[in-house]
């Protein structure tokens, strides 16, 4: 959905209401409009579900976003550019972290959005055929924002009234109080929403049923979750897995029919609200997909080497763990569709020897012979300049880099948005939890097949036999492994150790840098400090156990 379509919301709801606990309680409305009078319209109803939409941004293809989802896992540490490494390699983690304090606002302003939607919705004077529908995308939206919450913080704040004007207490609210209220979400949701919608961006019944599915896995209920990723499976909805894996991540390819939900950015720049003291009370914005910039290494200061568009501008934040780089097979493709290793001379300045076009720098994840790379003129990083015998980083400036988020479409070398759309639920997700539910029912052989769908289009080829499984291969860590080899990157993978309760197993068994300081307590977050100094009952509203 492109920000054309939904700033407005932001001016006559997003401001006037936020969350009583946060540090900024100040009531935020410029121009004297109040919900009253603007949400009794269906045009001024359209703002308020527009504006609840926006509030992803905040998180998927944001910076803050990955650290708090993917980074701090088994699968990613800290490049030499990490800005959160507290986050990262749980290095003094406290409610002081800026990521935590930020999407802690947003998603609790989002809440108070669709709380508020849905208790106005019967005064909106929207049609008989459109008013189920806008309630459904609401409750969809309340669902997805209160599963980020308390998977992260766990049972925290929890409530369905809107919030207006000063409200300085907080209360801590069990963990399963916040699934009921997903489930009966979601299922309304499912009942009301159409297959498709007419604007991309905007969730469908399909989207609703994939993250139902999601959602049962994350509780347990694996004959639920399987049956509801069966109905996406075989549902009429004309999804289908790209015949090429690498092919998802094609900028001309965002629309791909793999992707079952997505957050749409538009390729104008400017109406993603980089900046926007106007629309939203702190006087942020939201901005465009950030994604291509973290996850490349610094190539720019080697020989023969420039910053250019096609290379992108290396943030340098994250790179990948050893262990993540050796869950590739060599007959499995999504490994070259995942990550580059070469980077193709492109400066006017070059070593004796090498051309335009030549290989300038190669980063392998394997052992090069000395032998070998003496005779290359390019440079080169191999496995053991990359990483020491234990796995702990030795380079963290170079090395294979995710490719996936790469943006070779921007206007400047130095562009730092990208109009990349983000791939929030894709078709493969619900063919892993398929297989991960009938896995914990005892359906090996239904969770391979599911899995070898998945196996079978990532093979190289000639290769697709050899890349099947049987069922006595089926456990918990190999579809850990297989859904980081599908997965990375995508913000899920620190979701998915806590919900199968392997965090702190395997960070300690596959990431020694992160491994130094984790503890069973950073299965949750710290709650922001700026909440807890905010409140007024503070005996009540307490810090999560662990933190100071």
């Amino acid at each position: 959905m492109k920000s054309s379509f939904v700033k407005a919301g932001l001016l006559a709801f997003g401001m006037l209401c936020q969350l009583g606990c946060n540090d900024v309680l100040d009531e935020y409305n410029p121009s004297g409009l109040t919900s009253e009078t603007v949400y009794t319209t269906p045009e001024g109803f359209e703002t308020l579900v527009n504006a609840a939409y926006t509030y992803q941004r905040w998180w998927y293809g944001k910076e803050e976003g990955y650290n708090i989802a993917e980074t701090g896992t088994d699968i990613w540490t800290s490049g030499a550019g990490e800005v959160y490494r507290d986050l990262t390699q749980y290095l003094n983690l406290q409610g002081s972290n800026g990521a935590l304090a930020s999407e802690w606002r947003e998603f609790y302003a989002a809440v108070n959005l669709c709380n508020g939607g849905i208790a106005r919705i019967d005064q909106a004077g929207l049609s008989a055929a459109l008013r189920p529908v806008r309630e459904g995308e609401l409750r969809f939206l309340r669902a997805f924002y209160y599963w980020h919450i308390v998977e992260t913080w766990g049972g925290v704040h929890f409530t369905t009234e809107e919030t207006n004007g000063i409200i300085a207490t907080a209360n801590k609210t069990p963990v399963e109080t916040f699934y009921n209220l997903i489930f009966e979400d979601l299922k309304i949701a499912v009942a009301n929403l159409p297959a498709t919608q007419p604007q991309y961006g905007r969730v469908t019944k399909g989207a609703a049923q994939a993250f139902l599915a999601r959602m049962y896995l994350t509780r347990g209920m694996n004959k639920e979750a399987s049956e509801m990723a069966e109905a996406v499976l075989k549902g009429n909805y004309g999804y289908k897995l790209e015949d090429n894996y690498a092919n998802l991540w094609k900028m001309g390819n965002l629309k791909t029919k793999e992707a079952i939900y997505a957050v749409d950015y538009s390729a104008n720049l400017a109406l993603n609200d980089l900046a926007n003291s106007t629309f939203n009370p702190y006087g942020h914005g939201r901005g465009s997909n950030n994604a291509h910039l973290l996850f490349l290494m610094k190539y720019d200061d080697r020989p023969g080497m420039t910053r250019d568009i096609v290379n992108g501008r290396p943030f340098n934040r994250y790179m990948p763990t050893r262990f993540l780089l050796d869950l590739y097979s060599e007959d499995d493709a999504r490994y070259e569709g995942t990550f580059m290793e070469s980077w193709y001379a492109n400066a006017t300045s070059r070593p004796a020897g090498v051309n335009l076009g030549d290989t300038a720098v190669y980063c392998s994840r394997k052992e090069i012979p000395d032998a070998v790379e003496t005779t290359k003129k390019y440079q080169t990083y191999d496995r053991s300049k990359i990483y020491l015998t234990d796995g702990t980083v030795k380079d963290n400036l170079r090395y294979p880099t995710l490719s996936k988020f790469m943006d070779p479409t921007r206007a400047s070398l130095n562009e730092a948005q990208s109009a990349r759309d983000v791939f929030v639920i894709r078709l493969a997700e619900v063919y892993l939890i398929a297989a991960e539910a009938q896995m914990q029912l005892g359906n090996t052989q239904q969770a391979a097949d599911y899995i070898n769908v998945l196996r079978t289009r990532a093979a190289k080829p000639g290769k697709a036999a050899a890349m099947q499984i049987k069922p006595a291969q089926v456990t918990l860590d190999f579809i850990l492994d297989e859904r980081a080899r599908e997965l990375a990157g995508e913000q899920l993978r620190w979701f998915d150790l806590k919900r199968t309760g392997k965090l702190v197993e395997r960070i300690k068994a596959y990431n020694p840098d992160n491994a130094v300081n984790i503890q069973a307590y950073h299965v949750l977050r710290p709650i922001p400090q700026t909440q807890l100094d905010a409140v007024v009952n503070k005996a009540e509203f307490k810090q999560n156990d662990g933190y100071q």
